[in-house]
C-alpha cells in the first residue's frame, strides 16, 4: 500500500500551535458546558487543549 506524506512548511505549524495554545488558553478561562447527555466535545479536541496546555506548561519551564 502507498503512503502519502504532506509537508507542512514552518509557519503553518506555528499557526496550528498557536491556535491550540490559545483554544487551550480559552477553555481553561471559560471551561465549555456539558449537556446533561454526556461530554461537551469531540474526546479528540479535549486531547488537543490538554496537550496544548501541556506543551505551554513546558514552554514556561524552559
Amino acid at each position: 500500500m502507498t503512503k502519502i506524506v504532506s509537508f507542512a512548511s514552518k509557519s503553518e505549524l506555528e499557526r496550528q500551535r498557536l491556535i491550540r495554545e490559545a483554544r487551550a488558553i480559552y477553555e481553561s478561562i471559560f471551561p465549555p458546558d456539558v449537556p446533561a447527555g454526556g461530554c461537551a466535545h469531540d474526546p479528540s479536541d479535549q486531547w488537543a487543549a490538554h496537550e496544548a496546555t501541556a506543551e505551554i506548561r513546558n514552554n514556561n519551564e524552559r
